[in-house]
């Protein structure tokens, strides 16, 4: 069984990703990962699909990568890889009756992740300064828990409210600005600083201190895990306005990402939207 109760209906989920080099760079720093995994098995998952919870928990991450020459390329893809080998670990512990914290599973995966981006940054050249944003979600039964750091974004539109709400929190300054009223959207946006982040893995940092949470769903909810590429071509009304389409057999992560791009383009842009039904 899974970290949630099983008593009740499991729900179902249906997901498109897509990341995009943008119209400017010369290569992709970002990455997302779809992964399926219970107690013995573990599955990556492609782009799109439709899957139960009944019988396995899923993730869904995005990472954008920072570094010289292809490091950052090399990041993103580290602390996205560090989650296919820690959480089927918790699935199985919790199927055997031994209790299991998801905050403290979250927190080794992100420290593991930091640990191996630190460690090469200063064993080569190369990888000097590489590091990671890395923002997930963690999807059982009733439940989906959340894990954060960097300038990411995960978003939650509640059926119920119909409005969407940003759950994670910017690592930058700029940011804590915007929270805090000294800026309105634009200004934070358009900043120029707005991308020197506070907190990431790797990349010099000395801790590594997560955002970690958890949210309780219904049927008709939808998330959005996206890379700051996606937030620098559409403002947060822009964002809900696709979302709240009734979702059809069009990529929905692809029409996020094209639009970002038609308006802006500087940036790697990735998104992946996962709808519960």
């Amino acid at each position: 069984m899974s970290i949630s109760s099983l008593n009740q209906v499991a729900p179902n989920l249906r997901w498109f990703g897509l990341t995009d080099r943008g119209r400017f760079r010369p290569n992709n720093e970002d990455a997302f990962l779809a992964l399926q995994f219970n107690a013995t098995d573990v599955v990556v998952l492609g782009k799109t699909g439709e899957v139960s919870t009944q019988e396995n928990d899923y993730v869904f991450a995005v990472s954008d990568g920072m570094g010289g020459a292809h490091s950052g390329e090399f990041a993103s893809r580290i602390a996205v890889d560090k989650i296919t080998s820690l959480l089927p670990r918790a699935f199985q512990q919790s199927a055997t009756g031994l209790k299991v914290g998801f905050a403290d599973v979250l927190a080794e995966v992100f420290e593991r992740a930091h640990q191996e981006l630190t460690l090469l940054g200063r064993s080569y050249d190369e990888c000097a300064g590489m590091g990671a944003t890395l923002t997930l979600c963690w999807f059982t039964p009733s439940w989906m828990f959340f894990g954060h750091i960097g300038d990411s974004r995960l978003y939650y539109l509640s059926q119920r409210e119909n409005k969407l709400r940003q759950i994670t929190q910017d690592d930058t300054h700029v940011a804590w600005l915007y929270r805090n009223g000294h800026l309105n959207e634009r200004q934070a946006r358009d900043h120029p600083r707005r991308n020197n982040l506070q907190k990431a893995l790797g990349a010099g940092h000395q801790f590594v201190s997560p955002q970690i949470g958890s949210v309780g769903f219904e049927k008709g909810d939808v998330f959005l895990l996206c890379t700051d590429g996606l937030v620098e071509g559409l403002f947060d009304h822009q964002i809900a306005q696709h979302l709240q389409i009734p979702s059809t057999a069009e990529n929905r992560a692809e029409r996020l990402v094209l639009s970002a791009l038609e308006h802006s383009g500087r940036d790697n842009t990735t998104a992946v939207v996962v709808e519960i039904f």
